[in-house]
């Protein structure tokens, strides 16, 4: 069997360079990054908390993100109040079994979340039916909602009160670009709150 060699290496390396170039030149959509890292520190000096929900691999950035928020990110201070709503398996078979698979995260938001809150819906194709109907039940809450998707944003863009559409149709290179936007703003956040311990350089 032949193998994958260098030059395959390269080209996934070179594909997600690519794609990350290309949003550093998008001066709307870096704007809208870093508009929304102020959004977040806003709700979270008035009190309010982050949900995430995924599916799949973009469950794992679910998270990945909140882990990066309770704990730490760049540097020791207290945890910020974040929940992946793709962990808890009781909560997910219940609710899969009782009401169907597309109200999973629906269900948790009308539980956990209040008005002022943020959820972060992440898709790929931004048609996830599960993230559409969290988005809708996030709205009539009084959540506001953030995207994160594809290049063509899916039904996502019209249920979003931000939408970020990483300019890619290759699902590895968006959820690579999603990780990023997450650590981005989770950075934001923590030095907007807490003061820098690292010496400057």
């Amino acid at each position: 069997m032949e193998r994958p060699d260098l030059s395959y290496v390269e080209n996934e390396f070179q594909a997600s360079v690519a794609v990350k170039q290309r949003i550093l030149v998008d001066a709307e959509f870096m704007q809208q990054v870093t508009d929304m890292g102020h959004l977040v520190i806003d709700r979270y000096e008035a009190g309010n908390k982050l949900l995430i929900a995924g599916n799949g691999g973009s469950a794992a950035d679910a998270q990945h993100i909140a882990a990066e928020f309770v704990s730490r990110f760049n540097f020791d201070r207290p945890g910020l109040p974040a929940l992946a709503l793709t962990t808890d398996t009781s909560i997910l078979t219940a609710v899969g079994n009782d009401y169907g698979y597309d109200q999973l995260f629906r269900r948790q938001i009308e539980a956990n979340g209040v008005a002022g809150d943020v959820f972060l819906g992440i898709s790929t194709s931004g048609n996830s039916p599960n993230i559409l109907q969290a988005l809708e039940a996030a709205r009539l809450k009084g959540i506001t909602t953030i995207g994160l998707t594809g290049q063509h944003g899916g039904s996502m863009r019209e249920l979003c009160d931000h939408c970020l559409c990483v300019p890619s149709g290759d699902t590895p290179r968006i959820q690579e670009a999603h990780i990023l936007i997450g650590h981005t703003i989770c950075g934001m956040v923590e030095l907007a709150l807490f003061k820098d311990p690292r010496p400057s350089s």
